[in-house]
């Protein structure tokens, strides 16, 4: 029999994409198109940064390796709705007009750690093959420790956007910060 959760997860990874062109389509994005456009995906980046460190957590609870072969394509899709959100915020919301987008990164601390996770991201995204981790060897690992960085990082972002409601942000914050306290307890054992 074959093993259909692969593209099961794949599927479902697509979710956002699903929903966003559903309210387009149906002119559901409400009196802010843009800024629902960049939020939804931003959102959705934080939440598959999650799910990809959710993975090793699950494989150790569990003592299942089947956890772990999804944690790929988890961590591109996050790549995929991290670039689709920054796209959308420097298409949609800027038009492409560089110099005020840049007078953002550098004035705006949140817009500055946005755009440094997705940068991060990019070495992650490049270096995700098989291929490229028996090239790097060891060095394979310590760079995609970066994930923990970049999903500092993308807490901080939706935390400092949110001007005036931080209850959304802070429940990403919290989940990141169990997700890490599970690493830290599993290595020390280890």
């Amino acid at each position: 029999m074959k093993n259909y959760s692969k593209p099961t997860v794949f599927l479902l990874s697509l979710w956002p994409i699903y929903i966003i062109t559903y309210q387009i389509f149906y002119n559901k994005l409400g009196p802010e198109p843009v800024d629902r456009i960049i939020n939804h995906f931003g959102e959705c980046t934080l939440i598959f940064i999650l799910l990809t460190l959710s993975m090793t957590p699950l494989k150790k609870i569990t003592k299942s390796l089947e956890w772990i072969k999804f944690r790929r394509m988890l961590g591109l899709f996050a790549f995929f709705y991290a670039s689709i959100h920054m796209l959308s915020y420097v298409g949609l919301d800027y038009r492409f007009d560089f110099e005020p987008l840049i007078n953002d990164v550098l004035k705006k601390k949140f817009v500055f750690i946005g755009f440094s996770a997705w940068l991060l991201l990019i070495p992650l995204a490049i270096t995700s093959s098989d291929k490229m981790l028996r090239l790097l060897r060891h060095n394979w690992k310590r760079l995609h420790r970066l994930t923990y960085i970049i999903a500092i990082f993308g807490s901080l972002h939706f935390i400092w956007l949110s001007k005036t409601i931080f209850f959304k942000p802070l429940i990403y914050l919290i989940i990141l910060l169990f997700l890490l306290s599970f690493r830290i307890k599993f290595n020390k054992s280890t």
